[in-house]
């Protein structure tokens, strides 16, 4: 698991494209450009812009035993567990203006799941969209634990999914949230 504190690399993955680039690669292991614009919807050049943009800050890399040959560009994650160091990061130079960049970011980013999560939709399979929450009486080292396992669950999940036919397999989005229990939200809160 690699944690990164430089507030360049918030900024970076603050952008919607290339969070969605990451995830598409944490989700398939390696991709090339042009399968990304295909997954995501966005013109090859663009795809290969934002690799780059990655690739400048540390997060993906080239993998040169996966390609057909010295030209073909197949991208992969440099390590597939990134965590962040808050504190570090609004320490240096630029970095609360990154950090607070990438946690509107974040915090939109999870409102759009929320609400895509709720959305009444005419489907063939409605259980495609999978809402719980749970509320667990824990101690600090239940809580680190419970993330800790349910990281391996997911590690599992993505490691089958990597090996698995294309055709079978469609992106999911598996958004965690261990925390203690927030004060409920007044009136007054925009929340």
């Amino acid at each position: 698991m690699a944690t990164y504190d430089d507030p360049r690399i918030l900024r970076a993955i603050a952008h919607p494209t290339r969070n969605r680039v990451l995830n598409e690669l944490s989700a398939a292991g390696s991709l090339r450009a042009a399968d990304i614009a295909k997954r995501t919807g966005i013109p090859a050049n663009q795809a290969s812009f934002h690799l780059r943009q990655l690739a400048k800050y540390g997060l993906v890399e080239v993998a040169p035993d996966a390609g057909r040959d010295k030209r073909d560009r197949v991208w992969r994650l440099v390590d597939d567990d990134m965590t962040f160091s808050p504190r570090k990061i609004v320490e240096q130079p630029g970095g609360e203006a990154a950090y607070k960049v990438f946690q509107r970011s974040s915090v939109a980013w999870g409102h759009h799941l929320v609400d895509q999560a709720f959305q009444i939709r005419e489907e063939a399979d409605p259980a495609k969209r999978i809402v719980a929450e749970s509320s667990l009486r824990l101690t600090k080292d239940d809580a680190e634990q419970l993330q800790r396992d349910l990281n391996e669950v997911v590690a599992r999940y993505r490691d089958a999914g990597r090996q698995a036919s294309e055709e079978e397999m469609e992106l999911y989005s598996v958004y965690q949230l261990i925390q203690p229990m927030p004060e409920l939200a007044g009136e007054d809160d925009p929340a």
